[in-house]
């Protein structure tokens, strides 16, 4: 069933529509949990399943060729709550990424922070949409190269390709603005 009608039947309250949501979705909504509670795996099911439910109370709010990266984006946040009451660190690789301004910050923290998540949004923005998804599919969401291939219907090599080439034109990017020496490693 295509995306946009699934969204219109959610939005009309069939149950059917986001059972077909949650067949399609529910190895991505998976991994990524996954990629984020790994020391908590029976945690997993419990940050999906509301996930599913957070999109169905938000049917609303849901555009088609989004849904995915609405969905990956709320089960991102829940885990990250899970790890937050289970009293656990978020894998390095996770934390660095963590976009989210932090309240315990200060004026000048705060607006550096701010700062960093618009250049970021700018850079991506630069790529192009396979690319940006598979980048952000890689790096925010902890998918492997197989992972982003079948999600994608895309070779694997090609994902690494598009990897290497991203990472390439944000060094280039980061050069031209300052943020990067000329020899830096990337």
């Amino acid at each position: 069933m295509e995306e946009g009608e699934l969204i219109r039947r959610m939005k009309r309250g069939d149950p059917a529509a986001l059972e077909a949501l949650m067949d399609r979705d529910m190895a991505f909504a998976c991994g990524v949990a996954s990629s984020i509670l790994r020391d908590a795996p029976r945690d997993v099911e419990e940050v999906v399943s509301d996930s599913f439910l957070a999109l169905w109370n938000n049917a609303h709010k849901l555009v088609p060729g989004r849904v995915r990266g609405y969905l990956g984006a709320i089960v991102r946040n829940r885990a990250k709550n899970r790890l937050r009451e289970l009293g656990k660190e978020m894998p390095l690789e996770e934390d660095l990424l963590d976009l989210e301004p932090s309240g315990d910050l200060g004026p000048a923290d705060f607006l550096e922070q701010a700062e960093r998540k618009a250049l970021v949004a700018q850079l991506l923005d630069a790529l192009s949409l396979q690319d940006r998804a598979i980048f952000l599919r890689h790096y925010y969401y902890g998918q492997t190269v197989a992972e982003i291939g079948a999600a994608l219907a895309v070779n694997p090599s090609t994902v690494k390709v598009r990897l290497h080439r991203g990472r390439k034109k944000l060094k280039e990017l980061l050069l031209k603005r300052g943020y990067l020496c000329e020899n830096a490693d990337f």
